[in-house]
């Protein structure tokens, strides 16, 4: 089984990459608290991917640093 890891564990873990966290634990503002990491990359394109071929029942993806200035999110 794997290890269950705080929003901030993430973050200093996986410094600037997209996580894909399984069975999320959200606050009542559906934020993230804590959960198990299914994978991490710096390209956001490989979350989604590994979410598809992962098939979690309940997920969530983070991004543990800041977004790319150079970037535009669609959230």
């Amino acid at each position: 089984m794997k290890e269950v890891l705080s929003r901030e564990e993430i973050k200093q873990r996986y410094p600037d990459e997209w996580v894909l966290v399984g069975n999320p634990e959200t606050n009542e503002a559906l934020e993230v608290l804590r959960g198990t990491v299914l994978h991490h990359s710096t390209d956001r394109e490989e979350i989604y991917r590994n979410a598809i071929a992962l098939k979690p029942n309940r997920f969530a993806v983070l991004r543990s640093g800041r977004l790319p200035e150079s970037r535009r999110y669609i959230l």
